[in-house]
């Protein structure tokens, strides 16, 4: 068995999905788990400056290289997804035929080619899925493993050629919350790369803007017989807020750079509701107006009840790193140029959501995501092949071999 394809079922065997309701950090003991086993690893290979940081539980380490050329980074997260994650049990199909594949005969679950046609672009390649009881954990796991990988191959070429390669391991991204305490300190590159996003190909440096408003709604609760002129029904004051919201700005109507407003929760009764939305917008510009809009709408209804019956508490969760990297666009040049080194054609569209790169890039390291070659996410029709993640692997060295040719000095 090939080691990046052993290291990614190790990986994927162990339980680490992140849990958005523990105060702790991370938020799940499976997390430092692989963390602890990855800093193993990286020591037993040979590379340097390996530490694991309890301060934020990241993993981060070093492959020397010339000094008078720019470091650059690469960094994958350690957790899952909310979806089931205990005893996942990977399934190896080689030289995959591109039929409908059999996940569990026992309980009878399918992953079908009419549902999922994307499964005949893999046809010959290995193929690998979950038993349909749970999910694969490919994002991220894949992307650990292809860099693990490509570590190993790099230390079989000249380092003189290129600068120190820095990596990174770190916790809790599917709960938006590990990129938050990452030290940027801690790791000196020019430039990073997140290995986290799906099909072969795809590049992401856009994501939205982001922010999240938590509304709390005070009604006038009394008995229906004695209601008139007193009752003040705080769900109907839920339902005037989302109503004068633009009805078309909403995620399933919105695609490409189309930012939206989401209705995410709605909790109460008539005397209280609480009520939160996510706004989203890939320019800043429209962001903010979208904040004040629903701000607006909020003090507009205040004034009508002659009161102050809903407060709010209004923050930024993330921003687009598309603003920034397009600043310094090396980050971007050298992935297209590995891709093409590989034969791969790059794949660059908004991505509709946010990365740990988002959060890292306004810290100072502007960091576009790559694929790792998975597809369905999340789910357990999740799944990946070999060659797929030898792709990404390749990538990583090629992007590498890039940065050494094209720059002499660190930044």
């Amino acid at each position: 068995m090939k080691a990046i394809l052993k290291d990614f079922l190790t990986y994927a065997k162990m339980n680490t999905r992140s849990d958005a309701t523990s105060q702790t950090i991370p938020t799940t003991p499976g997390q430092v788990e692989l963390a602890l086993l990855l800093k193993d690893q990286l020591i037993e290979m040979g590379v340097a400056d390996v530490a694991y940081y309890e301060k934020n539980s990241f993993v981060i380490g070093r492959l020397p290289g010339n000094p008078e050329k720019t470091a650059i980074g690469f960094i994958a997260h350690v957790d899952t997804a909310d979806f089931e994650a205990e005893n996942i049990q990977p399934q190896i199909h080689e030289n995959y035929d591109g039929k409908d594949v059999c996940l569990n005969k026992e309980k009878a679950i399918y992953m079908t080619t009419a549902e999922f046609p994307n499964l005949k672009d893999y046809v010959g390649e290995t193929l690998i899925t979950t038993d349909g009881t749970t999910l694969l954990g490919a994002d991220d796991k894949a992307g650990i493993a292809e860099i693990i990988d490509a570590l190993r191959i790099l230390q079989t070429m000249d380092a003189h050629k290129r600068g120190d390669v820095w990596v990174a391991f770190g916790p809790d991204e599917e709960i938006g919350t590990g990129a938050d305490r990452f030290d940027a300190a801690d790791f000196p590159v020019a430039f990073a790369y997140t290995m986290d996003s799906g099909r072969v190909g795809h590049m992401e440096y856009e994501t939205f803007n982001a922010a999240r408003i938590d509304i709390t709604i005070d009604g006038t609760s009394v008995h229906p017989g004695t209601a008139y002129g007193r009752l003040v029904n705080a769900l109907k004051i839920a339902h005037q807020i989302d109503d004068a919201l633009p009805a078309e700005e909403v995620p399933e109507r919105t695609r490409g750079y189309e930012g939206f407003y989401l209705l995410h929760n709605l909790t109460g009764h008539i005397g209280r509701a609480e009520v939160s939305y996510i706004i989203r917008d890939h320019d800043h510009m429209l962001f903010e107006q979208r904040k004040a809009n629903i701000v607006g709408i909020i003090d507009e209804l205040n004034t009508a009840y002659g009161q102050e019956r809903i407060t709010y508490t209004l923050y930024d969760q993330y921003y687009n790193m598309g603003d920034l990297i397009k600043k310094d666009p090396r980050s971007i040049e050298a992935a297209r140029a590995g891709m093409q080194a590989i034969g791969v054609t790059p794949i660059e569209a908004p991505f509709r959501g946010g990365t740990d790169g988002s959060k890292i890039t306004y810290k100072g390291i502007p960091t576009p995501n790559l694929f790792v070659g998975g597809e369905n996410f999340h789910g357990q029709y999740e799944f990946i092949t070999m060659e797929a993640m030898e792709k990404a692997r390749d990538l990583i060295v090629a992007i590498v071999e890039h940065v050494g040719k094209e720059d002499t000095t660190v930044s």
